[in-house]
């Protein structure tokens, strides 16, 4: 009997584990790491593998210029799940989110474009082209897609309570965007309000409660994003002057708006103002990310051709690396290239994010 029973089979168990684990990324990435084994002396657990894989084929010899061996991520059939990085897991785990669900989730896109004249809101030119851009992408990204435009304040609650009332069970996340002018309001966790194109609006802080783990018991545990282009106070930023190394060039143009609502009745700041909301202390509710396109309190740009800066470099980002990078890295991309622009050849711009998600996040992305 093995005096250490427990830690012998602890063993064993980690063993058939690692042996799984290399065997999904196919036989030649297991034969590869065998080959490492061998090559760095590790005879023992080399002979301990081939023995708990005996199916595995091992090609001694079978390696890199450099004299280790090459893994190659297992190809993947449509039928097998999403394509990603090859360290990616397929299941829920400490560090990841289960997002392997097809379709992955619904995404709901509010996008106001035309308000009512008595609001004294412009026409947000180009937010048309944003509201595409994201439709395409995240039906790319394996979620159904429902967009909604021009909606009322009433409206816009109508279609957060009918979403939050949906069986989620069968998918992995949730998908919210909102395209609209903003405000400031007062607040205790998110910053900010969009308006409906009735001139009244809705916290960002009530938009996110409609899909808590409280309010929506089906997406309790799994993650609820939130992107909102909308403007996030009346401040607008010129930036700081930085070394020439930090300098790169910026799209922004003279013709470019802002999606503010005025914060005061001076005609300097009647549409160029969105507006951001009190600070308070925050608390944790878990499994929300909320994008925001700009640093509470200043103002967000949008070209009325090409739409907004912000939706623009998200939709980028997105298509370049979310078969590889995780949301809050992809994200940080996102706030290093819109801070590179300049409106007018003045002013700036800085997305950010409240994060209270507990694990990374993958999107599945095309074959």
């Amino acid at each position: 009997m093995c005096p250490g029973r427990q830690n012998c089979e602890t063993k064993r168990d980690q063993a058939r584990k690692l042996v799984k684990d290399l065997e999904s990324r196919g036989e030649d990435a297991f034969s590869a790491f065998l080959e490492g084994l061998r090559v760095t002396g590790q005879q023992n657990l080399l002979e301990l593998l081939q023995k708990t894989a005996p199916r595995v084929h091992f090609h001694p010899g079978k390696s890199t210029e450099a004299g280790y061996p090459l893994i190659q991520p297992h190809p993947l059939s449509p039928d097998e799940g999403v394509k990603g990085p090859e360290v990616r897991p397929r299941r829920d785990s400490i560090q990841y989110y289960k997002m392997d669900a097809r379709p992955c989730g619904l995404c709901l896109i509010i996008n106001n474009v035309e308000f009512e004249p008595k609001t004294e809101l412009s026409i947000r030119k180009g937010s048309n082209v944003d509201c595409d851009k994201l439709e395409k992408r995240f039906k790319s990204l394996n979620f159904v897609v429902e967009v909604r435009t021009n909606l009322k304040q009433r409206q816009i609650k109508s279609e957060l309570s009918a979403l939050s009332r949906k069986d989620h069970s069968i998918y992995d996340c949730c998908v919210v965007v909102i395209l609209s002018h903003g405000t400031e309001v007062s607040h205790n966790r998110f910053p900010g309000a969009v308006f409906g194109v009735d001139g009244n609006h809705v916290s960002v802080q009530e938009i996110t409660n409609y899909l808590n783990g409280q309010n929506c018991p089906s997406l309790q545990g799994k993650p609820k994003i939130f992107f909102i282009q909308a403007c996030g106070g009346g401040e607008k930023d010129i930036g700081f002057e930085v070394s020439p190394d930090e300098a790169k060039p910026s799209i922004g143009g003279d013709g470019d708006q802002t999606d503010a609502i005025p914060i005061s009745s001076s005609s300097e700041s009647l549409s160029t103002s969105d507006e951001i909301d009190a600070r308070a202390t925050l608390p944790t509710p878990s499994d929300i990310l909320v994008s925001y396109s700009t640093f509470p309190g200043y103002v967000s740009w949008r070209a009325t051709v090409s739409g907004s800066w912000y939706v623009e470099v998200l939709d980028n980002i997105l298509k370049k690396h979310a078969a590889t990078l995780d949301l809050t890295t992809m994200l940080t991309l996102v706030n290093d290239e819109v801070s590179q622009n300049s409106a007018k050849g003045l002013y700036k711009q800085m997305p950010g994010s409240f994060n209270f998600l507990r694990k990374h996040v993958y999107f599945q992305t095309s074959e």
